[in-house]
């Protein structure tokens, strides 16, 4: 799908065994060069697979956004002023509240697509890679520190590997 007009979809996907069921809603804002955006039923594989923890149900939005939009989101959440691939924010509700919103993730389209090319990668394994961190970013995974960069890069290199897409931290020999 090519997106240059505001685009949004809402999906439930029924889970499979084992699986949470998924309402996924995906907006696309204006982006500012024709940019291949993945179909709405990959965003829905990628989000289940990186479900780490068995839920009933689990609702998150997913926000695709040109480069002003990221760099000022990314200046205002993380003080740094330039667009990133992906910012995730995760929803706590109260604790007197069930919720299953997970939360946001906000993707720039043209900076996946830039670094994808950047890399030598797929388009579509750089969107499922970011998909994949993002979502675990969400569920409280970070990579600050050496432990914890080991531990959720291993956990996306089995779930992307269990989606069938290459190591994403791999390095090919020049």
């Amino acid at each position: 799908m090519t997106s240059t007009d505001n685009v949004e979809y809402s999906h439930w996907q029924s889970g499979a065994a084992g699986r949470s069921i998924v309402n996924l809603e995906v907006e696309i804002q204006p982006v500012t060069q024709a940019t291949a955006l993945p179909a709405e039923d990959d965003f829905i594989r990628w989000v289940q697979a990186a479900l780490v923890a068995p839920r009933n149900r689990t609702e998150l939005v997913i926000r695709l956004v040109d480069e002003a939009e990221s760099r000022r989101l990314n200046l205002q959440y993380r003080g740094l002023d330039r667009p990133t691939n992906v910012l995730s924010f995760p929803f706590e509700p109260p604790s007197e509240v069930a919720s299953a919103l997970l939360g946001d993730l906000v993707i720039c389209a043209p900076v996946v697509s830039e670094e994808a090319r950047q890399q030598g990668k797929p388009d579509l394994a750089h969107w499922a890679h970011m998909v994949v961190h993002g979502v675990l970013h969400l569920q409280g995974y970070d990579h600050q520190t050496d432990p914890e960069a080991e531990r959720m890069e291993a956990l996306e290199r089995t779930i992307l590997q269990q989606l069938h897409f290459p190591d994403p931290y791999h390095e090919e020999d020049p």
